[in-house]
């Protein structure tokens, strides 16, 4: 466990913080694939955790909830559209194509139970000292969370900040594989960006200390896209960079 701010740590669950879960205050954020249970409770041991939110209810972060929300009796949160998923388990539902042979071992393997939902989280409510942001695309009903007064954000999948196949750290989108609309989370992209936040923890890959990284990320990927349209339209003026 690594103390990331002020009553904020992060548990790597993989190795190369492939897959990350977080404490902020009393709150434990996310929890993993189904087997990652043993080693959230332990690393937990000792601390005050009295309820259990999710970013979004895809397999490898509501994959212990169950587990964890009964083993210490502590109530779980999440976003209205998510609701359904993390209580009936159907966590691939929205993946644009849920027969790919990945998506179907992340249910047969990844996926937990699904747990009663005792609280709903919307835009601007509060939980331990953070603001939930809603951030759509990945999944319907994909949240964040952002303290203002030191810029630390939890920012789920939103976006990743490693490959996911080759492990290299750098800011990516998330896998379109597992994203419901990237058209929208593009736009949650933009939405967390103009928080202007200083730390960014991510379900997949490291803690970034934002020096001016994501500025970076966010200008490249707009206008790449805009590029790309461009060539599309006009190839001999986008290949020249010629505008009208």
């Amino acid at each position: 466990m690594k103390n990331i701010a002020k009553e904020v740590y992060q548990i790597p669950l993989f190795p190369r913080n492939a897959i990350n879960c977080y404490i902020i205050e009393d709150v434990l954020i996310d929890a993993g694939i189904r087997t990652s249970a043993n080693k959230i409770i332990k690393t937990i041991k000792g601390k005050n955790i009295t309820k259990h939110a999710l970013t979004h209810a895809h397999a490898d972060h509501q994959g212990s909830s169950k587990i964890i929300c009964e083993t210490l009796n502590i109530p779980l949160l999440c976003s209205e559209p998510e609701k359904a998923f993390a209580e009936n388990g159907n966590v691939i539902t929205e993946y644009p194509n849920p027969n790919h042979f990945i998506s179907k071992f992340q249910e047969n393997f990844w996926a937990g139970k699904g747990h009663p939902v005792s609280q709903t989280l919307k835009e601007r409510d509060q939980i331990g000292g953070f603001t939930v942001i809603e951030t759509p695309g990945h999944s319907s009903g994909h949240i964040s969370f952002f303290r203002e007064n030191d810029g630390v954000l939890i920012v789920g999948d939103v976006m990743t900040n490693m490959n996911l196949l080759t492990t290299k750290v750098g800011l990516h989108e998330p896998p379109h594989l597992f994203t419901a609309d990237k058209e929208t989370n593009r736009k949650s992209i933009l939405k967390l960006a103009s928080l202007k936040p200083k730390i960014l923890c991510f379900g997949h890959g490291p803690v970034l200390f934002n020096n001016g990284e994501l500025e970076k990320f966010v200008h490249y990927l707009f206008n790449h896209q805009m590029l790309a349209f461009k060539t599309v339209a006009n190839p001999t003026q986008a290949k020249y960079g010629i505008s009208k």
